[in-house]
């Protein structure tokens, strides 16, 4: 299940992140700002190859880990950490941040 999850996941990572470029941020639920964009490139290219590795505890780390970097970016947005000032997040982020993150979370430390 872990697998199933990242080989769908960490593309979408990238897409997320080149599009943020390509859709203007007035016209965005989400934040379309740059170091955001970045950031979900960046998380999306070493997810996709951990994926491709099929290699089961990286795969799982990978999840639980990114899962738990989502959690605290709606904690973060909320209480206005770092990195808010940079990624400029929407409740739109906030939500799929919180969703997202209790999915990988979830799937990283109870799916086999």
């Amino acid at each position: 299940m872990n697998y199933y999850v990242l080989i769908i996941f960490a593309p979408i990572l990238i897409i997320t992140g080149l599009a943020g470029f390509l859709i203007p941020s007035g016209k965005s639920l989400t934040s379309g700002a740059s170091p955001y964009n970045i950031f979900h490139i960046i998380f999306g290219i070493p997810g996709t190859a951990i994926a491709l590795s099929q290699h089961d505890p990286s795969i799982r780390a990978f999840n639980i880990g990114f899962g738990f970097i989502d959690l605290y970016q709606a904690v973060a947005s909320f209480l206005h950490l770092f990195p808010e000032s940079h990624f400029k997040w929407k409740r739109a982020d906030d939500v799929l941040h919180i969703l997202i993150g209790a999915f990988l979370v979830a799937v990283g430390i109870c799916a086999s």
